[in-house]
């Protein structure tokens, strides 16, 4: 008989399984594009080797820190960092299964708490606490990419954690493409549910091209 895994173990697989991209990725430039609000805003991007950040050539300035706050959550998830730097000194703590299978887990240190649902070897739900608001992520569908999986379409809800009121909805479907070796991010729809179907915000990303290394 097969032992149960542990929380820690389980928590451990599903980190594993996420894509990201590895120690070679050379770091990427797109054009790109932001419809919102009926109006179409372009400029340029570039993720460089390092992770640092470019954005260009837009003409709005909330709209070039909206593709700047993008491109620094694509690092997030995409940057690999090892299960112990990130979650060593952390606490594992199972608890109930709900009727689709997916396990809860508490993670916490003495500073901070988060609850995980992992089904299938991957998270398909976050909650979590910062400052006055409290927000669940859920994953409803995710790309194979042979490497580990990505989420492509998943909403969020944030709330006053002390009331409890919805603050907002967004729903995220998200479209990848192959460049190279690397999954990058193709095309964002942003819906916000709380502001009807007109509130969308679609950030599409064009002429994908890897760095080259510099010839020496």
């Amino acid at each position: 008989m097969t032992p149960q895994k542990t929380a820690r173990e389980l928590f451990q697989t599903a980190y594993a399984n996420r894509y990201t991209w590895d120690a070679n990725f050379p770091g990427y430039s797109a054009d790109v594009q932001v419809v919102q609000g009926g109006k179409v805003y372009t400029g340029k991007i570039c993720i460089h080797r390092d992770m640092s950040i470019e954005v260009t050539e837009v003409s709005n300035e909330e709209v070039e820190q909206g593709i700047y706050t993008q491109l620094q959550d694509i690092i997030n998830h995409r940057q690999p960092t090892s299960f112990e730097e990130s979650y060593g000194n952390y606490e594992f703590i199972q608890g109930e299964i709900d009727d689709k299978g997916a396990v809860d887990i508490l993670v916490r240190d003495e500073s901070t708490e988060s609850h995980y649902k992992i089904r299938g070897g991957e998270f398909c739900q976050v909650r979590r606490v910062m400052g006055r608001m409290a927000f669940e992520i859920d994953t409803h569908a995710s790309l194979d990419t042979g490497s580990g999986y990505v989420a492509t379409c998943y909403d969020a809800i944030f709330r006053n954690r002390e009331t409890n009121e919805v603050k907002s909805i967004l729903k995220f479907q998200d479209t990848f493409e192959k460049i190279g070796e690397y999954y990058i991010l193709a095309k964002q729809v942003v819906q916000d549910c709380l502001a009807g179907d007109s509130n969308q915000t679609e950030f599409s990303y064009s002429n994908i091209k890897l760095i080259k290394s510099a010839v020496v």
